[in-house]
């Protein structure tokens, strides 16, 4: 593997909401860019009601994008996840996230409280994958 950063952009997945690439990749370390609960097919569509359908949103979008890398969430070592409604929101998003890993497998993870998220969405996540030897 090349020390260079690859940058990507997946045509799959939803239009980024700023300046930067969906995931970017070193030495078979790859940091995928916190994906919001928005739609591949439509980013000006109303995001999804509750945080329970946003972050079902937020990981399908995640696995797009690691689908287009050629991975998938077994390669998932980390994760870190902010909230807007930390009380409030915690145990629903948890319950959601949980049942995209193995419970064997669960990634390293940092969940945090925030006062906002672009398009004023209550969850965002984000990702560090390997890519297998």
């Amino acid at each position: 593997m090349s020390s260079t950063p690859a940058f990507w952009m997946i045509p799959a997945a939803p239009t980024p909401v700023g300046p930067f690439s969906h995931a970017t990749e070193a030495d078979g370390w790859v940091f995928l860019t916190g994906q919001m609960p928005t739609w591949p097919t439509d980013d000006t569509a109303p995001l999804p009601e509750g945080v329970v359908a946003q972050t079902r949103r937020v990981m399908d979008n995640l696995v797009l994008v690691l689908e287009g890398l050629g991975l998938g969430l077994p390669n998932v070592v980390a994760a870190r996840i902010f909230l807007t409604e930390f009380k409030r929101d915690y145990a629903a998003m948890n319950d959601t996230y949980r049942a995209y890993f193995p419970a064997d497998a669960l990634p390293a993870r940092t969940c945090i409280g925030v006062t906002a998220l672009a398009r004023d969405a209550l969850v965002e996540i984000d990702f560090i994958a390997r890519r297998p030897a």
